[in-house]
């Protein structure tokens, strides 16, 4: 059987870009059950109300909701149980410092299937305000605008 090759996304946070300023992006292992990655592999997982903590010179990720498998037994799995991330040591002990220090959380952005593993992004981010997610729109829509008034004075 060829070896699986490239990426493929399962699933992405798209709220995680509204709420948050990203700050910085890492790439992270996730430790999964055979039925888990069953299930991700027919393309169902909820990135929606995720962090990620770091307890014990541990990263684990919390509340990612990853349905059981429907052909499983009674090995399945819990499906919004923690999971261990997997990173370097280094990078660990820099991500603990920055969210204790400044208010900084740890949030999933995408789960996916890099070379056949599955890998979550995490973002270190800082959560954003009403007035600046306003902000953040009006910006959008007047880019908006100015790039329809040139189309149309290419015209």
């Amino acid at each position: 059987m060829p070896r699986e090759t490239g990426r493929k996304i399962i699933a992405q946070n798209r709220r995680a870009r509204h709420d948050y300023f990203v700050e910085d992006v890492f790439e992270a292992g996730v430790v999964l059950t055979g039925t888990e990655v069953k299930s991700l592999r027919a393309g169902r997982a909820s990135l929606v109300d995720g962090f990620a903590v770091i307890k014990n010179g541990e990263a684990w990720l919390q509340n990612v909701h990853i349905p059981e498998y429907t052909q499983g037994t009674w090995t399945n799995h819990e499906p919004r149980r923690s999971r261990k991330l997997l990173l370097h040591k280094g990078e660990i002990a820099r991500l603990l410092g920055k969210t204790q220090e400044t208010g900084l959380t740890l949030v999933p952005l995408s789960l996916y299937f890099r070379d056949g593993k599955a890998k979550v992004e995490l973002a270190l981010a800082r959560g954003k305000r009403a007035y600046d997610k306003r902000r953040v729109l009006a910006a959008r829509d007047a880019k908006r605008e100015m790039d329809r008034a040139a189309r149309r004075r290419d015209l």
